[in-house]
């Protein structure tokens, strides 16, 4: 198999490997331009541009595909690459970009896609977080191909993962992105073999995963603590979770926060009632929330009990 890989992040960079590892030909790969990074600002490549320009593999980044849009010549010449390259296939995970129905054609068996939910349910942008946020006992990975809505095309494959207690975003996507890369090997296997059958999506059971805001860091108190607490892993590592408290005047980051069914009747939402080397007990609009890892802005991240050494709800 001939196939052209497109991605930007980590996700993308394991399931590109395990293709490699597999055997197959990456004659080209397609990833975001380089971004400043650090307190520098330095342009950095991207996670799949490192593991490329490692493995030898040649790389383009345009910033647009559309042939009549902003990068038009941009677009253009990615066109003409890909037509030299002649692709079998091409594999998308975290790319970044959307495609337009000209690369979508491009390839002789089209575009594969590496999502990371189970579809319908979590189609968009940010589908590892939001399962945690909303509770979800389950996600996994589908392989789709792509057609021209968003995340819409039928099902090839799918593998189901539980979400444990101890799931934060980061090791859930760490599970899903080794998931991934085991699952569109299978699919290209199943491909060359002839026996893939694609599933339409159902029209039942479809919901969206909103691009994260960083607006949503900091944690509304008003909510129940059991929200809450799924919110801090979901939001952990970005775009990190926070709450105010008495003496400080910068929200503080929580890494780590336990739902406690108890509370006390007619307390405010965000009074600290509690303060002990287990947790800062905070009401919310539903039992107390329990701050078990804490960081203050420009501090690092302490347990509860380094953290309360050096404050107090009266200071």
């Amino acid at each position: 198999m001939k196939i052209v890989f497109a991605g930007t992040p980590e996700f993308a960079r394991i399931a590109m490997s395990a293709i490699l590892e597999a055997g197959h030909q990456v004659p080209l790969v397609m990833t975001q331009p380089d971004r400043p990074s650090g307190r520098g600002l330095k342009l950095t490549p991207s996670a799949v541009k490192q593991g490329a320009l490692d493995a030898g593999i040649p790389v383009i980044q345009p910033r647009g595909l559309r042939l009549d849009g902003k990068y038009a010549e941009e677009a253009e010449q990615a066109r003409q690459t890909l037509l030299d390259v002649q692709p079998d296939l091409m594999v998308v995970a975290a790319y970044g970009l959307i495609l337009p129905q000209w690369v979508l054609d491009l390839p002789r068996h089209g575009c594969f896609n590496i999502h990371a939910s189970l579809l319908p349910r979590w189609r968009g942008a940010a589908p590892i977080q939001r399962a945690i946020e909303a509770g979800d006992l389950q996600t996994g990975v589908c392989i789709m191909q792509m057609d021209a809505g968003l995340d819409t095309g039928d099902v090839l494959l799918r593998r189901a993962l539980p979400i444990t207690p101890a799931h934060t975003a980061a090791v859930l996507h760490d599970e899903l992105a080794v998931l991934g890369g085991r699952t569109i090997v299978r699919a290209i296997e199943e491909l060359e073999a002839g026996t893939l059958q694609p599933e339409p999506q159902p029209q039942e059971g479809v919901t969206y995963a909103a691009k994260l805001d960083k607006a949503e860091s900091l944690l509304d108190l008003s909510l129940p603590a059991p929200l809450l607490a799924r919110r801090v892993r979901a939001f952990n590592p970005v775009p990190g979770a926070a709450v105010l408290l008495p003496g400080l005047e910068q929200p503080v980051k929580v890494w780590e926060a336990q739902a406690l069914q108890d509370g006390k009747a007619g307390v405010a939402p965000g009074t600290v009632v509690a303060v002990s080397p287990e947790g800062v007990d905070v009401a919310t609009g539903e039992g107390l929330l329990r701050l078990r890892v804490l960081q203050k802005a420009g501090g690092k991240r302490l347990p509860v009990a380094d953290f309360v050494r050096g404050w107090s709800p009266t200071t």
